[in-house]
């Protein structure tokens, strides 16, 4: 994570601005919370310092032989190769003796490197310049490895503050004769060369990423040593031996893979042992897996598709009785509820006929006349309110018959209508009472 994820505007820890709050601009970070307390014994208190380098790519233990006292976040001058090199203050005070105990290293070895000084502004210049080239150096390195055709992977490029020294760290499966590789690098770039190997997990250490969780990577967060992983692991928490799922960024089995693995170990105690296989009259039931959040067993029966969950209790029933030449008839599965509500599908209702069109057609005439404006829609409202619509002008194609219907009697057939074809000329067939359509 950078400083943009910061959240407080203008990045703090950048460059010489300062110390970041959140401490991501450093990887493997300590969060010191003994920093605000007041120091008791200062002849007691720790002498040795944590220095970053490379944004905590590379951290390292320097003594500190000078009376001052340095905080998180200063540029110091620290002992290098033929030369200085300088680096950030990323942890003091007593939890450093916590850290050189995890790391194995004595806190009053003689031939710890020291702390110079605190960093002038000419070294952090130089500083600054010398860490410039090494986007170019390895570049160029890497192209130049291609050339010789050696099977190594240049990763990362760290040159001295003095720009007097530059360590290669790169990973290979063999061993690399690059003695041609040296007298070149030294040539070109006018270092002092130093090539160190590391392994597949050190180099995703020091790339970063992000992780298929979606955060970043524990070897480059706060995972400082790295154990064996091998799929045993993964066979005690039930996971299917995939290649593709289990492995990290590197390439090797996720080092998460450990750490849940002793409250699994803790909790197969309590299932039996050797009871892989069960006798049963229907055949020999195989286990196929282990629950251990549900203390079940699960086993198969041969010609059998079906999963039979049984209990711990019962598994180790049937193995005292076929221990005793006894064969159950049966082996008594639970059943297993997922623990989920049932969903219930929602009931559709039959609305046929409950709505009619003359209300969809009213609603959408309303509708107009309100687009159309108030004063049209308020006199047509006065109109049916007053009385029946005045129709005054003549109907298209109906003749003469303008006046009101008689359902007393026939209606009178006034002509052939128009545009009807030779079905007009038919003679009305009967007497429509009760004020029926005419003749068709």
């Amino acid at each position: 994570m950078g400083c943009g994820s910061c959240g407080t505007g203008k990045p703090g820890g950048c460059k010489s601005n300062g110390g970041c709050s959140s401490g991501a601009c450093n990887r493997l970070n300590v969060h010191d919370w003994l920093r605000d307390l007041p120091i008791d014994n200062v002849e007691s208190q720790c002498k040795v310092v944590e220095v970053s380098f490379k944004q905590g790519s590379r951290k390292e233990f320097y003594k500190n032989t000078t009376s001052q006292l340095f905080e998180k976040g200063d540029y110091v001058t620290v002992e290098g190769v033929n030369g200085f090199d300088v680096g950030e203050v990323s942890l003091t005070g007593e939890l450093v003796r916590l850290q050189l105990k995890k790391r194995g290293t004595d806190e009053f070895n003689p031939d710890m490197k020291k702390i110079l000084r605190p960093s002038a502004d000419r070294e952090i210049e130089t500083f600054k310049i010398s860490k410039s080239r090494e986007a170019d150096i390895l570049a160029r390195s890497r192209t130049h490895a291609t050339h010789l055709k050696l099977a190594m992977k240049l990763s990362e490029v760290e040159v001295q503050a003095d720009g007097k020294k530059a360590t290669f760290f790169y990973t290979a499966d063999d061993r690399i004769d690059f003695r041609e590789l040296i007298r070149i690098f030294a040539g070109e770039f006018k270092l002092k060369v130093e090539m160190r190997q590391i392994g597949i997990r050190q180099e995703a250490a020091k790339l970063g990423g992000i992780g298929s969780c979606g955060r970043e990577l524990c070897c480059s967060t706060w995972l400082h040593d790295f154990k064996s992983v091998n799929t045993t692991a993964a066979r005690y928490q039930n996971l299917s031996i995939n290649q593709t799922k289990l492995s990290g960024q590197c390439g090797r089995l996720k080092c998460c893979l450990n750490f849940e693995l002793d409250t699994y170990l803790d909790a197969l105690q309590g299932f039996p042992d050797y009871a892989d296989t069960l006798q049963t009259a229907m055949g020999q039931a195989f286990l196929i897996k282990k629950d251990i959040f549900k203390n079940l067993m699960w086993y198969t029966l041969p010609n059998n598709t079906k999963h039979y969950p049984l209990t711990i209790d019962r598994v180790v029933e049937i193995k005292k009785l076929n221990q005793q030449g006894i064969v159950v008839d049966e082996l008594q599965a639970v059943e297993v509820t997922s623990g989920k509500p049932k969903e219930v599908e929602p009931s559709f209702v039959d609305v046929v006929g409950q709505i009619s069109l003359r209300s969809l057609e009213k609603n959408d005439r309303r509708r107009r006349d309100q687009q159309r404006g108030p004063g049209n829609y308020n006199d047509r409202s006065n109109d049916r309110n007053n009385g029946p619509r005045n129709n005054n002008g003549p109907r298209p194609n109906n003749g003469p018959n303008n006046g009101p219907r008689n359902n007393n009697g026939p209606r009178p057939n006034n002509g052939p209508r128009p545009n009807n074809g030779p079905s007009n000329n038919r003679p009305p067939q009967g007497n429509n009472q009760g004020g029926g359509q005419g003749p068709a």
